[in-house]
C-alpha cells in the first residue's frame, strides 16, 4: 500500500460503516456466524472479516465511525467497538461518543490512545449544543421552525502526542425519504420539506464551526453529509447544498472557510469525472451510483501544514484496486469506503 506523505505523525479517518450495529449481540460480542448482515447477500461473519482487515489496513490513529453500533437500554457502543478492536489485534484501544441517539446509529470515534488525548467537548456558548434545539426560519414565512438533530454530531476536544490541541467534529447529516407519501405531489411536498431540515441542520452545524473559528481553533469536520454540489434536484430550489454551507463558501474572510479537496473539485466540476466515496445499487435500474457524501474538512491554518486526503475506493484506488483482499474486503464491508488524511501534527 502506498505509505503515508512524508512527515505525517498523524491519520484520522471517516468511515460510515453500514448496520454496523448488526454484527453484535447486546452484550458487545461479535456475532460471527453464517446468518445474514443487514447487508444483502452477505453473512456476519464476511462483513466482520472484511471490516476487521479494512480497519487493519487503514492503520489510522482515530477513527470517525458513522453509523456505529447503537447504545441503549441493553446495548453500548464502546463495549462492541474495543470488543471489535481486541478481535482484530487493531492498535485503536478506546472510544469516543458524544450525545446518543434513537436510530441504532451512533457516531463514535475510536483511537490510540497513546497517540490522542480524546474528550467529548461540547462547548456551550453562543450557538445550542447539538442536543438542543435551534431555531431557523425554514420556508420564509416569518415564522421561526424548530430544528432538531436525530443524530446529534459528536464534537471532541483533541490533544495529539506532540501537544498539539485541535477540535474534530464527527457529523452524519440525512434527509429523510418522503415514507407516508399516496401521491406524487405528497412525495415532493415532504422531499422538500425534509430537504429544507437537512439544511437547517447544516446552517447550525456552521454556526457552531463558526465558534471555533472565531476561537482561533485548529478545526477538523468529518463524517457523511449525505450531499454534494449538483447531487439531487432541489438544489437548485435551494440555491445551495449542505457541503456549500459547511465549507463556509461565500464568505468574506478567509480564514473562516473550512477547505476539502474531492469537495472543490465537485463545485469546480459540474460536468465530468469527479471523487465518489459511496456505491449504491438502483434495483429498478439494475445499475450501481457512484456518489462523494463523505469528506473530511479543515481549517486554513491545518490546510497549510500540507495533508494529503485519500479516498479508499476499490475502483478508483490504484493501489485498492490491485490489492485483490483489500478491495473486495471494501465491497463486502460497507456501501461507503474510508477516507483518510495524513496531517503532521
Amino acid at each position: 500500500m502506498t505509505p503515508r506523505a512524508a512527515g505525517a505523525t498523524v491519520r484520522l479517518a471517516t468511515y460510515n460503516v453500514e448496520w454496523f450495529d448488526a454484527l453484535f449481540d447486546d452484550a458487545g460480542a461479535m456475532l460471527m456466524d453464517d446468518h445474514p448482515s443487514a447487508r444483502h447477500g452477505i453473512s456476519r461473519a464476511q462483513q466482520t472479516e472484511a471490516l476487521g482487515m479494512v480497519f487493519s489496513v487503514l492503520d489510522a490513529d482515530g477513527i470517525m465511525i458513522i453509523e456505529a453500533p447503537n447504545t441503549g437500554r441493553r446495548r453500548k457502543t464502546a463495549i462492541a467497538l474495543e470488543n471489535f478492536a481486541r478481535a482484530f489485534d487493531l492498535r485503536q484501544d478506546r472510544v469516543a461518543t458524544g450525545f446518543v441517539n434513537d436510530t441504532q446509529q451512533e457516531i463514535a470515534f475510536l483511537y490510540d490512545s497513546s497517540v490522542l488525548e480524546v474528550t467529548h467537548d461540547p462547548v456551550d456558548e453562543g450557538v445550542p449544543r447539538f442536543d438542543g434545539v435551534f431555531h431557523l426560519d425554514l420556508d420564509v414565512d416569518a415564522t421561526r421552525d424548530r430544528v432538531a438533530f436525530s443524530k446529534p454530531p459528536l464534537e471532541l476536544a483533541v490533544t495529539t502526542a506532540t501537544g498539539r490541541h485541535l477540535r474534530l467534529i464527527g457529523a452524519h447529516l440525512k434527509s429523510k425519504a418522503p415514507h407516508g407519501a399516496r401521491s406524487r405531489d405528497e412525495v415532493m411536498r415532504l422531499s422538500i420539506a425534509n430537504r429544507r431540515k437537512q439544511l437547517a441542520q447544516a446552517v447550525w452545524l456552521r454556526a457552531r464551526i463558526g465558534l471555533h473559528l472565531e476561537r482561533g481553533e485548529s478545526l477538523i469536520v468529518m463524517g457523511d453529509l449525505n450531499d454534494g454540489p449538483g447531487l439531487d434536484e432541489f438544489e437548485d430550489l435551494f440555491g445551495r447544498s449542505s457541503v456549500e454551507i459547511i465549507l463556509g463558501g461565500g464568505l468574506d474572510d478567509a480564514a473562516m472557510q473550512l477547505f476539502d479537496p474531492h469537495a472543490a473539485q465537485a463545485l469546480n466540476r459540474r460536468i465530468g469525472a469527479q471523487p465518489s466515496t459511496a456505491r449504491f445499487y438502483i434495483k429498478p435500474q439494475n445499475r450501481y451510483l457512484s456518489a462523494l457524501l463523505d469528506y473530511i474538512m479543515v481549517s486554513q491554518d491545518l490546510r497549510a501544514l500540507g495533508p494529503v486526503w485519500r479516498i479508499w475506493h476499490p475502483f478508483e484506488d490504484a493501489d485498492c484496486w490491485t490489492n485483490s483482499e483489500l478491495r473486495d474486503a471494501l465491497l463486502v464491508a460497507s456501501d461507503h469506503f474510508p477516507v483518510t488524511l495524513d496531517i503532521a501534527l
